[in-house]
């Protein structure tokens, strides 16, 4: 059975893809901003399985979205929430398909690698805040086990300091519940088998986005302190919603 539901979920995702792509074309024919990518995204997260769920409120006002990262179906959901453009590493511009799509949602491909490219991510990423889709970081830059929260990398929360625009933060926690340990991408298992296993996986996959007191980057002395800030609030949900199994860890 999981070879039929890996390739059910595969024929769901190529629907989705059929359905969206060419309104997406049209709408950037015609030079006006796309709803498609988003709607994509969100069909994407159901098609393998994601019923998102959202609490708390998002800010009515322009975001910066700060989350942790478990998972590569983080994005969907996230997306299918908020309308989110993503920051991600530059390596999956060049995956076929993927790198393609993820473009069309504007995302902002970043390098941790080149050194002195720093000036140039923080000038796209001032360019990217003055419009009005949100932008998602995941400060980690890399998933975790979704029990714990990693440090976060606070170079590119420099482009808070001050931002271009009024803009707030709004730290997100992303929250599989039970099925956390399970469904978390750490350690050196390899991409492909990380989808294939997902999308064997039995049943429907609640995901829970949660959305935090958001806080004003001004109120913050430099970058340290503001990812100290959305790390401490962010560590302190899922400590607070750890799954029973996982009670006695805390986040670091």
């Amino acid at each position: 059975m999981a070879p039929l539901r890996r390739a059910g979920r595969i024929a769901a995702l190529l629907g989705s893809l059929l359905l969206c792509l060419p309104p997406h074309l049209l709408w950037r024919l015609l030079r006006r901003p796309s709803p498609w990518p988003r709607r994509f995204l969100g069909m994407a997260a159901r098609s393998v399985g994601a019923r998102v769920r959202v609490e708390g409120r998002p800010v009515d006002s322009d975001m910066f979205l700060v989350a942790n990262h478990v998972s590569w179906i983080d994005i969907l959901a996230l997306a299918d929430a908020t309308g989110a453009a993503f920051v991600a590493h530059d390596g999956i511009a060049s995956w076929p398909v993927i790198g393609w799509l993820a473009a069309q949602n504007n995302t902002l491909f970043v390098s941790r690698e080149k050194r002195g490219s720093l000036s140039g991510q923080l000038d796209a990423l001032r360019a990217a805040l003055a419009g009005h889709q949100p932008v998602a970081l995941f400060p980690e830059g890399t998933t975790s086990d979704g029990i714990g929260l990693l440090p976060f990398k606070p170079s590119l929360l420099a482009v808070l300091m001050p931002p271009p625009r009024a803009v707030m933060i709004q730290p997100v926690h992303i929250d599989y519940g039970a099925a956390t340990a399970e469904i978390a991408w750490h350690g050196d298992e390899p991409a492909g088998a990380n989808a294939k296993r997902l999308l064997e996986r039995k049943g429907n996959l609640p995901v829970i986005i949660r959305f935090l007191e958001p806080f004003d980057p001004a109120s913050c002395a430099d970058r340290k302190i503001l990812a100290a800030t959305a790390h401490q609030r962010i560590a302190a949900s899922i400590a607070a919603h750890l799954p029973p199994s996982s009670s006695g860890q805390a986040p670091v």
